[in-house]
């Protein structure tokens, strides 16, 4: 992938927020990786406002987010209120 995101912070991010370092799968782990790529695209757009590419990019990765948000909300509404805790996101 990028530079900002290399397998051993990935595997630390699957261990923080999923059930292990392999866990790639479950929703908490993907929201957390998605949150971790969606605030690094923030700060590169902060310097670069006429990326219309990564804004494209940031645009795809915040509703890939907010649909297994609105998933987990659904499904499972306690392993939601834990994973917007974590990450404190709003809502």
């Amino acid at each position: 992938m990028a530079d900002y995101l290399d397998a051993l912070k990935k595997q630390e991010i699957f261990g923080q927020y999923g059930t292990s370092n392999k866990d790639t799968g479950s929703a908490e782990s993907q929201i957390a990786l998605f949150s971790y790529r969606i605030a690094h695209l923030t700060e590169h757009m902060k310097s670069n406002k006429k990326d219309y590419g990564t804004q494209r990019a940031l645009l795809r990765l915040v509703g890939k987010r907010r649909r297994l948000l609105d998933y987990l909300k659904a499904n499972d509404i306690e392993r939601y209120r834990n994973i917007i805790k974590a990450l404190n996101l709003r809502k």
